[in-house]
């Protein structure tokens, strides 16, 4: 360990921070594999338009940056460090993927590079943001805590936003999904509804969950229920929209078949944003 001189911190060796890599790499693979598994995974990258898929990899690269200031795969001591480690874990993400890709024989040398680079680009979201979560996965986690309380509502509100994300990203793609907004009448996505509420309340605040959230500030329940589970669940259909949109769900779809999909993706994602504030 080397002294800073901006305030008495210190920066890690090249061993520590090669062991911050690492366990970023294991992040990374964890959270990637299942969805290197899935085919429709595969043609991702190769179908998307390109527009929406630059879009997805900035929002990343956005996502990375505000998981360094609150949760890294290694401390951090100033902004231009969580930049740097932003680009990092979306580095790690993109080695991860493309050896698991390669691995499996689903990238090839015979394929077209635009292909090769849109699988790898793809994949490489999940793994990158396994990549930066693998601090409070596979590591030590003692700080974790008061580093995320420093963001404070906005800070919470964030984790819910890339919690949703990861989740809501692995189910979107999938022809299942599309099917099980077919197959529901309107009663049951608005019990769908109702059930991914409660169960975002009930992980964050109800459940005895290591890492559980206390109930912020004085105020009741109620305020308590209103400003953090249903906000959540208001991200989570957000991204929702949002990601049905990136994967081109929404194109030709009328506003039933929307709020179902909606409906239908704002569970995962409404996981997503209860598990980040416990996991992350």
């Amino acid at each position: 360990m080397t002294a800073r001189s901006d305030g008495g911190q210190q920066a890690p060796s090249n061993r520590e921070y090669a062991v911050d890599l690492m366990r970023a790499f294991g992040g990374a693979v964890i959270f990637a594999f299942p969805l290197v598994m899935t085919m429709e995974m595969w043609w991702l990258g190769f179908y998307m338009d390109p527009l929406r898929l630059f879009i997805f990899l900035a929002l990343n690269l956005a996502i990375l940056f505000g998981l360094s200031c609150f949760a890294g795969f290694r401390d951090t001591f100033s902004l231009k460090e969580d930049a740097l480690d932003a680009f990092a874990a979306y580095g790690v993400g993109i080695v991860a993927s493309a050896a698991l890709l390669t691995l499996l024989g689903i990238v090839t040398g015979e394929m077209a590079m635009d292909e090769i680079l849109g699988k790898i680009a793809v994949q490489a979201v999940p793994a990158s943001i396994g990549a930066m979560a693998a601090r409070g996965q596979l590591g030590d986690s003692e700080d974790e805590d008061d580093k995320k309380d420093k963001g404070g509502y906005a800070g919470q509100l964030f984790l819910m936003v890339a919690g949703a994300l990861l989740l809501a990203f692995s189910v979107a793609p999938t022809e299942e999904m599309i099917l099980i907004s077919f197959l529901m009448t309107p009663w049951h996505g608005l019990a769908l509804v109702l059930v991914s509420v409660v169960m975002l309340h009930a992980f964050v605040y109800s459940l005895e969950f290591s890492g559980q959230e206390k109930l912020p500030g004085h105020g009741s329940v109620w305020r308590t229920f209103f400003s953090y589970s249903i906000a959540g669940y208001g991200i989570a259909v957000l991204v929702s929209l949002y990601v049905l949109w990136t994967f081109g769900r929404l194109d030709g779809a009328g506003p039933a078949q929307i709020a179902m999909m909606t409906a239908v993706l704002g569970f995962p994602a409404a996981l997503g944003a209860a598990l980040a504030r416990l996991v992350v």
